[in-house]
């Protein structure tokens, strides 16, 4: 089953069971889903395309988070907590800092980096060969401390 079909079909569940917040989770993915079927023109979108856009909902919910947090509203920063579990459902694992550390290397290794001048070149490896498994600020500042 496509990753779209699975959350059509979760949407449904969470709305027969009453789930507020899964729903109104399911409602902004399936939103987007169709905004970017509509700008692509096409029918269906691949579970990629579909992956990136819940790894956009999931960055969206955990900037909100922090910024609650900071702001202390502990009650906005709690909803969008919620809201970041019900995201993560639809992504796949992600990697362990030391799986993180070795694949890092290996893009290092890979592009032949030797400056921070090649810091794009080594996250966008990073990146593409872990597609939705990789937090992009973790990533980050581990490739800055290994190319420093």
């Amino acid at each position: 089953m496509s990753l779209s079909k699975q959350i059509d079909k979760d949407y449904i569940e969470a709305y027969k069971a009453k789930a507020t917040v899964k729903v109104a989770v399911l409602r902004h993915l399936k939103t987007a889903i169709k905004n970017r079927m509509v700008e692509d023109k096409c029918q269906d979108l691949s579970d990629e395309i579909v992956l990136d856009l819940v790894a956009k909902q999931v960055k969206q919910r955990k900037d909100s988070f922090d910024q609650y947090t900071k702001a202390g509203r502990d009650d906005l920063a709690r909803v969008e907590a919620d809201e970041l579990v019900a995201l993560e459902v639809y992504l796949p694992k992600q990697l362990s800092d030391e799986e993180l550390s070795a694949a890092i290397d290996k893009a290092i290794a890979d592009v032949g980096a030797a400056s921070m001048a090649d810091m794009g070149k080594v996250m966008q490896a990073v990146l593409e060969a872990h597609k939705g498994q990789v937090d992009g600020k973790k990533a980050s500042g581990l490739v800055r401390a290994k190319l420093s």
